[in-house]
């Protein structure tokens, strides 16, 4: 079976080929052909048939019979014999191939060739292929051609220890001292080479770095010589003096200069001359500069240098490249805290990449535009960034929804302009708000009592002129249902416009709209049919014969509701039929409720306590957001309903008691069921406790509108503060005990624990307030260790007449046998004087959570 004569033979057979099938059996027939031929000790037809089966390995056919061929051709004496051999060593094998082994010796050998070709070949071929046992075998033959007169063996050893120490970190020393000699070499390639090499060192182990630190000049001295170098004919690029060593030398400058002062100053002026002296307007230059760029902002350099370097990036800005700008947007996104002022100077180009084609650009300049927001731009940029939320991608949206809020919540003016911005999200991008985001509107609403009419007549006018977004129309139904009474009763807003009147019937006709439009799905149906009970209750609160009629077509609308195909809808309108017949219980059910407490969510802290209509910033009053830490209320903030969060931060600090639970609304039931609804915005219960609830607590329905339901903990709210004040059984009265636990200022508190045999663990704690002079505003606060569960009820009354008693429950849920602790924070107002103390308590029986 004869084969092609040679490979230009077989390339043309190859190429006329009309199918797939005649090409696979010309290269079957010629295959054959190789291996008849390789048993015949041939050396002019091994080298043809090694050209001819190298390139049916190129065409993707098995050519591994071939493995052995190349080695023998290796050992030819033959220049052009090697050359090949050398060259199908590198096709057919890789470093985990076992004949590699067999390769090693015929390496050795050839290093140390008196042909310096021949040489290279060897080097070329370890650099591709060895191994971690090769690296090992000949480490020591690469390091002694490290020292070669000859530079292109030089820098062909260089490369080959780039892939020693990839392979073999451990044998790094063997190359130190060498490489060092090569940071002196004069010539670009085997300079090129050895940066390369102690790049890859001091990237393995930082500790190298120091070995290099004193070279730092000379690398200095070889980047002016390349920047003040007139035209070099071998070494130019594009008018620029062999930008590759430029680019390699600020690298290895970067990471010698990364925490070393010393070294840093050395190279300063050096990288100011680069960034001022290199040609931008092509390629080659802005690749220069870029790597200055990220030198300048690695190592510990000027301000003034790092200004100049932010510049460039800036300047990339305006490049029509889109890879530049994508770059320069790229890295100010890493930079931009380091110096936010000198990548604020930079904002209006930014923002105009906001407008650009490329959406990767579009994708970068948005997160360094959230970046940039800040007391001092947040309206301008919140302005920038609505008007680009209205033609963004769909993809973009959810996040920048988020971010747009997060920034209003952080760095609003006033609480009228952050409700006006959210507002403006629900009505371009409905659709793409975060349930977080609704839940945090929800809670800002519930503590601005102020605005409230104003936010109710705005989503009554956007809701009416838009159905088709989903988180619109739910903020807007939950707070038409919440606040309808105050909408109702109508007024003026600040600016003086003119407000048409809303009606009872213009709500219940929205209502009806909604739930008629073809955007209404189960959820916005579940808080329509909330919303009508509750608007129902407050209809009845203002008697007339136009409420009246409201209120039958209210129940009418939830009389529908009666047959809906969702047994969860249908049965809680079953319930509010019900519920809206008796008029003795329904007001305490529907009631309004209490503003939900402020609350850490994956996003960050709400800032419900900023101030209406200022852009006062006081740490005391306002609760920063996503990282900052939480500041301490004020005492009148506190009474009205301190976070957790502030607490842990200002109150205990760091300590082990993180448990901690505050009063919820004074009045307010002690666990309403309508805190259910609230759970739907993320809203924490009244009971503001940040520990979840003991397993001896009656359980809470997760259900949806667990408003009347027979299984609901509080169908008819109890009076708080006859639910405080309620005696303990007689027969347990002779057994309980009270123990002092604060008496400072006039004021006394004792606590009285009860116990219930069938629940150990579970600790009742009756706290009694008495005060020798009224005080006023009396707010506790407690913490228990990390161990045990804290829930607690309002006050009965804040304000504690002289000789007066009043009273708080508290329940602790412990381990048995535990000791109960608890680190108390007391404050009131006493002659007009705030009072803020601190008590730690633990004189209770230590056997006291240990059943009876």
């Amino acid at each position: 079976m004869s084969g092609h004569y040679n490979l230009k033979a077989l390339i043309k057979a190859i190429r006329s080929c009309k199918t797939l099938a005649d090409e696979r059996a010309v290269i079957q027939k010629e295959s054959a052909a190789i291996r008849t031929s390789f048993k015949e000790e041939d050396s002019y037809a091994r080298h043809n048939n090694i050209a001819k089966l190298l390139y049916i390995h190129m065409l993707g056919y098995p050519a591994h019979f071939g493995q052995i061929e190349c080695l023998k051709l290796v050992a030819s004496p033959r220049f052009s014999d090697k050359r090949l051999g050398y060259l199908g060593i590198m096709l057919l094998l890789d470093e985990n191939q076992e004949v590699l082994t067999l390769v090693t010796n015929s390496l050795k050998n050839d290093m140390n060739h008196s042909n310096m070709y021949a040489v290279g070949l060897a080097l070329c071929t370890f650099a591709n292929i060895s191994s971690e046992e090769m690296s090992r075998d000949l480490c020591n033959e690469i390091e002694k051609l490290l020292g070669s007169s000859n530079t292109y063996i030089r820098k062909k050893a260089a490369l080959c220890a780039l892939r020693v120490i990839r392979r073999v970190p451990d044998l790094m020393d063997h190359f130190i001292q060498k490489a060092k000699s090569l940071l002196q070499d004069r010539n670009h390639g085997v300079l090129l080479a050895g940066i390369t090499l102690v790049t890859e060192m001091c990237e393995i182990d930082e500790s190298i770095c120091d070995e290099f630190r004193k070279g730092t000049g000379l690398l200095v001295k070889h980047l002016k010589n390349l920047v003040s170098t007139g035209f070099s004919p071998e070494h130019d690029v594009g008018g620029i003096t062999d930008p590759f060593l430029q680019v390699k030398i600020l690298r290895l400058l970067r990471l010698l200069g990364r925490g070393d002062a010393t070294a840093s100053e050395t190279m300063n002026d050096i990288l100011a001359q680069v960034a001022t002296n290199t040609e931008s307007t092509k390629n080659v230059g802005n690749a220069i500069l870029y790597e200055a760029v990220l030198t300048v902002l690695e190592i510990e350099a000027d301000s003034g240098l790092r200004v100049m370097a932010i510049n460039i990036l800036g300047k990339f800005l305006t490049n029509r490249d889109n890879n530049i700008r994508y770059v320069a947007l790229n890295t100010l996104n890493k930079v931009v805290a380091m110096d936010t002022n000198a990548v604020q100077r930079h904002r209006n180009t930014i923002l105009d990449c906001l407008r650009d084609g490329d959406i990767s650009i579009r994708r970068r300049a948005l997160e360094l535009s959230y970046a940039l927001v800040n007391e001092s731009n947040v309206q301008i940029m919140t302005r920038e960034l609505l008007s680009f939320l209205e033609v963004a991608d769909n993809e973009f949206k959810l996040g920048m929804t988020t971010q747009i809020c997060l920034g209003a919540e952080r760095f609003a003016p006033n609480k009228r302009w952050q409700i006006d911005t959210v507002l403006r999200v629900l009505k371009l991008a409905g659709n793409y708000v975060r349930e977080e985001i609704l839940s945090a509107f929800i809670r800002l609403v519930c503590h601005t009592p102020e605005l409230q009419f104003y936010t109710a007549q705005r989503l009554y006018a956007a809701l009416s002129a838009d159905l088709s977004q989903d988180s619109l129309t739910l903020a807007a139904i939950w707070v038409i249902g919440e606040f309808s009474d105050v909408l109702l009763q109508g007024g003026t807003i600040d600016d003086g416009e003119e407000v048409k009147q809303v009606t009872d019937s213009d709500l219940v006709d929205l209502f009806e709209t909604v739930l008629n439009s073809p955007y209404a799905n189960n959820l916005i149906r579940q808080f329509v049919l909330v919303a009508a009970a509750k608007l129902s209750a407050r209809l009845a609160e203002m008697p007339s014969a136009s409420t009246a009629t409201q209120q039958d077509r209210l129940a009418v609308l939830i009389a529908n509701f009666s047959s809906s195909l969702e047994l969860e809808i249908q049965q809680r309108a079953v319930e509010f039929g019900s519920l809206l017949t008796l008029s003795d219980i329904k007001g305490g059910v529907l009631e309004r409720m209490p503003p939900p407490e402020i609350r850490a969510t994956i996003m960050g802290t709400v800032s419900e306590r900023k101030p209406v209509g200022t852009t006062r910033t006081d740490k005391d009053t306002v609760v920063d957001l996503i990282g900052d830490d939480l500041s301490a209320p004020t005492p009148q903030a506190a009474s009205s309903g301190p976070s957790t969060q502030d607490l842990l931060a200002d109150i205990f600090g760091s300590s082990s008691m993180d448990t901690v639970a505050s009063a919820p609304t004074p009045g307010a039931p002690s666990r309403s069921a309508n805190d259910d609804i609230m759970s739907l915005f993320g809203g924490s219960s009244s009971t503001a406790s940040a520990a979840s609830p003991p397993p001896a607590a009656a359980p809470a329905n997760n259900s949806l509108f667990d408003l009347v339901s027979p299984s609901a903990s509080t169908a008819a709210p109890v009076p708080a503060q006859q639910a405080h004040q309620a005696p303990p059984p007689a027969a347990a009265k002779a057994q309980l005990q009270s123990y002092p636990a604060y008496d400072k200022h006039g004021l006394k508190i004792t606590l009285t624990p009860r116990v219930s045999p069938t629940q150990p663990g579970v600790v009742q704690i009756l706290a009694r307030f008495t005060a020798s002079e009224s005080v006023e505003t009396v707010n506790l606060q407690v913490a228990v260790p990390k161990t045990q569960q804290l829930q607690m009820q309002a006050m009965s009354n804040q304000n504690v007449a002289g000789g007066a008693t009043e009273t708080q429950q508290m329940r602790v849920l412990a381990p048995a046998g535990a000791q109960i602790r608890l680190r108390m924070r007391i404050s009131f107002v006493k002659d007009g004087q705030n009072v803020t103390d601190q008590q730690d308590f633990s004189g209770f029986p230590a056997d006291l959570t240990v059943a009876k």
